[in-house]
């Protein structure tokens, strides 16, 4: 495993998010707190990851304005590796700028993630090294659909792990699906996929073998505080989310994927992948911070005990 190490392909950029003082009123102004901080699903499924010990390697599109430095600075100095990313001179790096409730639920957002376009498959081909000797490779849908199929079309030999992000950019990777090892969507993002009404817990059995006749190995739909329902053909289980505080709900998925691929990367069965996953979505969770700077291996497991998931 010395030599191992996970790649992810997908979005950074820098998050912007405004924090009520007290309950959100629409079409106002609301007072509170307005936090900067380094984003982008890919970059922050790669940071949740460099925390929880793998070597991991970035592919990206970043400019060389102040937020694409501050993001390769911050990669160098936590050891994620993006030297394999582009830097476009004279670009502005891609903005994710939302508004949560006073309970840590995000409202609106908007997104200026227009750099990611440049990510062409040209520059792919000249990457697919890093890729290809990858012991995984996680892809988000920031990136171009045509960048997507050429990944998954050029190897086979690769376990490739999906972010479906959000429901409109899901849409990239409808008539691929097949092609993913593990999958990770919400309910909603399942049911414009699988075309399926999800209504109930034969519905998302139903669901997840779409996935499953599709090629799909492994199929994780994400529930929020229902937790999370799974079936890999051999187990299928639907483990529950305690009740926990939100302070900010927005780094929830990216941890949730992180441990995912740390699961499988170590070789975990599907139960073990799925609680450990949970643990440290609850662990992304209770923190202001879109990434908890105290991710680890031993605050999951010890989270793990503490919601009785081991």
């Amino acid at each position: 495993m010395k030599d191992s190490y996970i790649c992810v392909v997908g979005g950074a950029n820098i998050d912007i998010q405004g924090f009520p003082y007290g309950k959100l009123v629409l079409h106002d102004s609301n007072p509170g707190q307005i936090k900067i901080s380094l984003g982008g699903v890919g970059r922050n499924i790669a940071e949740n990851l460099t925390k929880l010990g793998a070597k991991t390697k970035l592919i990206s599109v970043v400019g060389t304005d102040p937020y694409g430095l501050k993001i390769l600075e911050e990669a160098e100095s936590i050891g994620l590796d993006m030297k394999d990313s582009l830097v476009l001179k004279d670009e502005a790096t891609s903005i994710y700028l939302s508004m949560l409730d006073e309970s840590g639920d995000m409202v609106a957002a908007i997104s200026y993630m227009d750099i990611n376009e440049k990510l062409t498959v040209d520059f792919i081909k000249e990457k697919m090294n890093v890729i290809e000797k990858s012991k995984l490779c996680i892809i988000d849908t920031n990136i171009p659909r045509e960048v997507i199929e050429y990944i998954l079309m050029s190897n086979n030999d690769i376990d490739f792990f999906l972010d479906t992000v959000s429901t409109a950019k899901a849409k990239k990777v409808k008539d691929l699906i097949g092609y993913f090892h593990t999958i990770k969507p919400n309910k909603i993002e399942a049911e414009l996929l699988t075309g399926i009404a999800i209504k109930n817990e034969d519905d998302l059995k139903i669901a997840s073998e779409y996935f499953l006749q599709k090629g799909v190995k492994r199929v994780f739909i994400s529930l929020g505080e229902d937790g999370v329902f799974y079936n890999d053909g051999h187990i299928m289980n639907h483990v529950r989310t305690p009740k926990v505080k939100v302070v900010n709900a927005t780094g929830a998925g990216d941890a949730f994927m992180a441990a995912l691929s740390y699961g499988h990367f170590y070789g975990m069965s599907i139960d073990e992948m799925a609680k450990m996953a949970m643990a440290a979505s609850i662990i992304a969770i209770s923190h202001e911070n879109t990434i908890n700077p105290y991710m680890s291996i031993e605050n999951i497991k010890s989270k793990m005990k503490e919601i009785e998931l081991c």
